[in-house]
């Protein structure tokens, strides 16, 4: 089969298309065939080698994190040959080999049913970047979003934020306000009900929370941004505001007003993956998978690209930063 792989550490052009063997299942794994692969920041990471190496296996590695496929091979699985799945487990593309290639042989529990009239676009779109995952489990369990309250998810071009624009209010937020830099970025967003912009390049960050909110702040912050962006956010908190950091997009290193903490009672709060159950990632995206039949959720697709253009669809994402989610298709020859 072809898969994607670096063999050492370095830009998009040490990205190659191998011929690899095709995996072959044992125990409780079942062979995929993948049909869309996921591309995301966190891939561009990996790859620069800005990872430390206990976070990523020895090279050469297969990047990806996702992905969307159909069953090859049950295995001793309840799945059926045929069966469109959704992979959902932390650790491709890092720890493990990843989904840019043809096929994988992954554990059954890491596989979720595709419901019927969902597409695989669709689905691909949910799980692309973890963006949606990240939104409900950090409103859910990490910042405890109650009815009414306000969030502020700056980045509306990235995965996080994107999802939060419809999860939020899915889980009775009202409003969600999030930040672009520049009038054509904004012109580029459809408008959104409950959903409000701040132009970084024309009001900063807490000029345009105090306008929106009547100076009354935010409840919670999802900052995936990190860098000087941290320190800005946790100023537009209201007292016993809750900040969950997400990702550093940004930069690693912020600078923060102690008495931003201090005075409002407010909270930081980290959020990984690891710290949840393979059954809790699994639960969740069956009920996004479910919010996605209805319609309640529609993730935006951007490009779709064969294997051999899989450093520009890094680029796409890392440089360009599209609304939509960035796809590989291991089947195709030409991007679609």
């Amino acid at each position: 089969m072809r898969g994607v792989r670096f063999h050492s550490f370095g830009g998009p052009e040490v990205l190659q298309v191998d011929t690899l063997p095709e995996p072959q299942p044992h125990g409780d794994q079942v062979l995929i065939r993948i049909n869309r692969a996921g591309v995301s920041p966190l891939d561009d990471k990996v790859r620069t080698g800005v990872l430390p190496a206990s976070m990523h296996k020895p090279l050469p590695l297969v990047p990806g994190a996702s992905a969307v496929g159909s069953v090859v091979h049950p295995g001793a699985s309840d799945l059926r040959a045929g069966a469109r799945v959704l992979l959902c487990a932390w650790g491709y593309g890092t720890k493990t080999d990843g989904t840019w290639r043809e096929f994988a042989a992954v554990p059954a529990t890491h596989l979720v049913p595709i419901p019927d009239g969902v597409t695989d676009d669709q689905a691909a779109g949910l799980v692309a970047g973890a963006g949606y995952l990240t939104a409900w489990l950090a409103l859910t369990e990490v910042a405890d979003l109650r009815p009414g309250q306000v969030v502020l998810a700056p980045g509306r071009y990235g995965a996080v934020a994107a999802a939060a624009t419809q999860v939020a209010p899915l889980l009775g937020a009202a409003r969600l306000i999030s930040t672009v830099r520049g009038a054509a970025r904004l012109d580029e967003i459809p408008p959104i009900e409950q959903h409000s912009i701040i132009d970084l390049d024309a009001e900063d960050l807490s000029t345009g929370v105090r306008r929106l909110t009547d100076g009354a702040g935010v409840d919670i912050v999802l900052d995936s941004l990190g860098g000087d962006l941290t320190g800005q956010a946790l100023r537009t908190l209201r007292p016993g505001g809750i900040q969950v950091a997400i990702g550093y997009t940004a930069g690693t290193t912020a600078t923060i007003e102690v008495t931003d903490l201090i005075w409002k009672t407010a909270q930081l709060r980290g959020f990984l993956f690891t710290a949840f159950s393979q059954e809790k990632l699994a639960a969740t995206y069956r009920t996004l998978l479910g919010h996605l039949a209805t319609g309640a959720l529609d993730p935006g697709v951007d490009r779709i690209y064969p294997l051999g253009q899989a450093a520009e669809a890094q680029r796409r994402v890392v440089e360009d930063r599209p609304l939509g989610r960035v796809f590989l298709d291991p089947g195709a020859d030409s991007p679609h």
